[in-house]
């Protein structure tokens, strides 16, 4: 049984239009940012059950929010001088020599059991901006 939500485009133009566009825009990033950082607050933990040297750990970085397709966007990226940006998707998914690495699935398992929290720090995060 699926639901049906009628009126968020007339919500959200009534919000911009007592607003105006710039604040809703920064409250939307300081939200994005907010649920961007309960869900690296859980990635980490999740990256610490296989850790070696830390580096996957430490370059963890939510870049800043940006537009794309004319959606507001925030990205979990990996940056840092060891470069952990080229094997996270081995960690995450194996490869043929080893199919089930201790890290396989973390990422995944982190967006799992962070998804209502990141909700509500979304919610949180709004309701503090209007």
């Amino acid at each position: 049984m699926g639901v049906k939500v009628t009126g968020q485009e007339k919500l959200i133009a009534e919000l911009e239009k007592r607003f105006g566009k710039a604040k809703m825009q920064q409250i939307s990033d300081r939200a994005l940012k907010a649920g961007a950082e309960v869900f690296v607050k859980e990635l980490k933990a999740q990256l610490a059950t296989f850790k070696d040297t830390g580096a996957t750990i430490r370059e963890v970085t939510i870049s800043e929010p940006f537009t794309q397709s004319g959606v507001r966007t925030v990205k979990v990226h990996w940056r840092g001088p060891d470069n952990r940006y080229r094997i996270i998707h081995l960690n995450e998914w194996g490869t043929i020599q080893n199919p089930r690495p201790r890290g396989k699935g973390k990422i995944a398992l982190a967006m799992r059991n962070a998804e209502n929290a990141y909700r509500e720090a979304i919610k949180k995060a709004i309701r503090e901006g209007i």
